[in-house]
């Protein structure tokens, strides 16, 4: 039986989840959070278009109408390190957290330092991640930087004593760097979490209540797609010119060298692991992706992976620069039951003073399990195992896709 549930409506219109919920809605008068990002705030590429993910969207998807409870007293002492094009420093709402002091950040890019302690309220600035993670006054941070350096910081910021939340990917095409990020998370015994958007997508929130209740059954196939369009170049930080710049980290990327999006599709839904991949790469047609024109020689704009899993069921998973849709972050679950079930399929209460807009409205709970992670002394769903879990079959899909598809096996993460 179908359990289908398409987030190109996630970030939309929410049609489809709504489908795929059976009249669910109807019938147990699902609230439905209708605010919208504000265009003209949400950040643009250097053509003015603005970066997918960031659309302003009129409908987020169901939401509980239970009431956010405060759990502690206590403020956590967060440093933020990371501007960028995306403001994803600020974007995830740190600083309006009511269980949170932001009391320091960090940007290489002097302006964009300033820009983002005017956003969360903070007057204490250090001109490197590296400087700021010295700061004993620091409990925990939110790593939104390039994403060559997230596990090498992440890394840093445990051997200081910090948690750590760190923007996707975990690890940026590097094995190595994916074993010594879980075992210098192990060794601290601290708190470390992926902020992996589609994680706290309403429909996939809702196919993961319905798994864990055993209401899909076994399930049979999965399949998630993450498309961004990159007909130009889009900005990243250059660690040559030490500057964001079009021939940034960005340019030219192996797609599934950035697959979390996708994969959250069957790994967040049901903990469960890819362990063999066959990846098929796609040549781009765009200049600017082309082997010759990026430092990763990567020829492919498109990769798709066929996954066996660790339930026996096959996945596939694909990430493109070339297709252009709207709602490029979405996927679904197919299962051997037709879910009929009352089970509560809402994401949880957070703080009103969160923002729900952006990535299907994910920001917000996103450093809410984070937060009451920390304080409450508990995993965070997205811990290291899911997020290298998530991540690190891309890195090999790309080694398949540079293979001619052969089969290859993948490293797994159990906590």
């Amino acid at each position: 039986m179908q359990n289908d549930v398409d987030s190109q409506a996630a970030g939309l219109t929410r049609r489809g989840f709504l489908h795929g919920l059976g009249g669910f809605g109807a019938l147990m008068g699902i609230g439905t959070f209708t605010g919208s990002a504000n265009a003209a705030d949400a950040p643009k590429d250097a053509q003015g278009n603005v970066i997918p993910g960031f659309e302003a969207s009129k409908n987020i998807g169901p939401t509980t109408n239970e009431v956010w409870t405060p759990f502690s007293d206590r403020k956590l002492r967060v440093g933020i390190a990371g501007y960028g094009i995306c403001a994803f420093g600020a974007a995830f709402g740190f600083q309006n957290h009511p269980n949170v002091e932001v009391v320091a950040v960090t940007d290489l890019c002097p302006d964009r330092c300033a820009q983002l302690a005017k956003r969360c309220g903070c007057k204490k600035t250090y001109p490197s991640c590296e400087e700021m993670l010295k700061d004993d006054s620091i409990e925990a941070v939110f790593i939104a930087t390039d994403a060559p350096s997230h596990a090498r910081l992440a890394i840093m910021a445990l051997e200081h004593g910090k948690h750590v939340a760190a923007a996707v990917p975990a690890v940026f095409g590097s094995l190595e760097d994916a074993e010594n990020l879980f075992q210098a998370v192990k060794k601290s015994g601290l708190k470390y979490m992926m902020f992996e958007t589609s994680c706290f997508h309403a429909d996939l929130y809702a196919l993961r209540q319905q798994f864990l209740a055993g209401n899909l059954g076994k399930v049979l196939y999965s399949e998630g797609e993450y498309f961004h369009y990159f007909p130009t170049p889009l900005e990243g930080y250059n660690p040559e010119t030490k500057r964001v710049d079009i021939n940034g980290w960005r340019k030219g990327l192996p797609p599934q060298w950035y697959p979390t999006h996708s994969n959250a599709y069957y790994n967040a839904v049901t903990g469960g692991r890819f362990t063999e991949v066959s990846c098929l790469g796609i040549p781009s047609s765009i200049p600017h992706l082309q082997p010759q024109n990026n430092n990763y020689k990567n020829p492919f704009g498109t990769e798709a992976a066929l996954f066996r899993t660790s339930d026996g069921s096959p996945s596939r998973m694909v990430v493109s620069w070339d297709i252009s849709v709207a709602g490029g972050e979405r996927g679904r679950v197919y299962g051997e039951k037709s879910d009929t079930s009352n089970v509560n399929r809402y994401r949880p209460p957070i703080p009103p003073s969160m923002s729900m807009t952006h990535h299907g409205g994910s920001h917000g709970y996103l450093t809410n399990e984070f937060v009451e992670s920390v304080l409450l002394d508990r995993q965070p769903w997205i811990d290291i195992a899911l997020s290298l879990n998530m991540t690190v079959p891309g890195i090999v899909a790309h080694e398949s896709a540079l293979k001619n598809g052969e089969w290859l096996k993948i490293p797994q993460y159990i906590s």
